[in-house]
């Protein structure tokens, strides 16, 4: 199991788990919450929670065991029949809850799941859950937009841009015909020189102490323009357009992008 993160939900410390890029809540934590003497396996024995489980499971898990299913189903609901977690995961092949043992296991359910039981728990409890789960949701995501493309570069150097005189000498040159005619030997040499004006061997030859190549010594717009420059060379070659045509028009587009880039308040916020 992934490292556990914690969300608090009405003052209960609630766990949430990653498993294969998939989020399972903690049940366990969540009837903490619960008024009353409560079990999990009191809201396992409803019978419009067997039928919500089973239609969840009939959508998402193909190796589902209807069998079995509609064995719990034909029970739920009385007053003799009980079943846990660990049991309905055992019978029926389910993914959509999981029960494990140990010191911090429990029970723990895909958030879908996790939800329905919040609503039995209360309504209120529902709209929390959903609401830290949104938010610890927005807060990865936004931590993953600073990270992309930052650890490749902040690994190998610290490139601050400190005044706009250095600032303006990151937009690229104007070709001369001499570059817009040359033969390049490959895609990433054409965007180098493009965005750079010039290519990966001519930065080596001109940076004998540094190691890496000219693309981990970028700054993040140049990173940025780069990103879009490949998608825009790839359906520029689509279309069948010469390599001098295309690294003319990528320059002139590097060009562009850069100025509008280095004047971006998002941008500043990723340093």
């Amino acid at each position: 199991m992934a490292k556990n993160i914690k969300i608090i939900v009405k003052g209960i410390e609630i766990t949430v788990i990653r498993q294969n890029n998939i989020d399972y809540i903690s049940l366990t934590d969540m009837i903490k919450a619960k008024d009353g003497d409560f079990f999990i396996s009191d809201w396992l024995r409803n019978r419009n929670t067997v039928e919500f489980l089973g239609i969840w499971e009939s959508i998402y898990n193909p190796s589902f065991n209807y069998g079995e299913f509609a064995i719990i189903k034909s029970r739920a609901g009385l007053n003799s029949y009980k079943i846990s977690a660990k049991e309905w995961v055992e019978k029926t092949n389910s993914i959509g809850l999981k029960a494990t043992a140990g010191r911090y296991g429990g029970t723990f359910a895909h958030k879908d799941i996790a939800f329905e039981f919040g609503m039995w728990i209360s309504a209120e409890f529902k709209i929390y859950l959903i609401k830290e789960f949104q938010r610890l949701k927005e807060s990865e995501s936004n931590n993953l937009k600073l990270e992309w493309n930052l650890q490749r570069t902040l690994a190998k150097i610290n490139y601050k841009i400190h005044t706009d005189a250095i600032r303006a000498k990151l937009i690229p040159p104007e070709l001369n015909k001499n570059q817009i005619n040359a033969k390049y030997a490959d895609e990433a040499d054409l965007l180098n020189v493009a965005l750079f004006g010039m290519t990966a061997k001519m930065w080596r030859e001109q940076n004998l102490k540094l190691k890496g190549n000219i693309r981990d010594y970028a700054s993040i717009e140049q990173l940025v323009v780069l990103s879009n420059l490949e998608s825009i060379n790839a359906a520029l070659i689509h279309q069948g357009l010469t390599q001098n045509k295309r690294i003319q028009q990528l320059n002139q587009l590097a060009i562009l992008q850069m100025k509008s880039l280095l004047g971006s308040q998002e941008i500043k916020k990723l340093k």
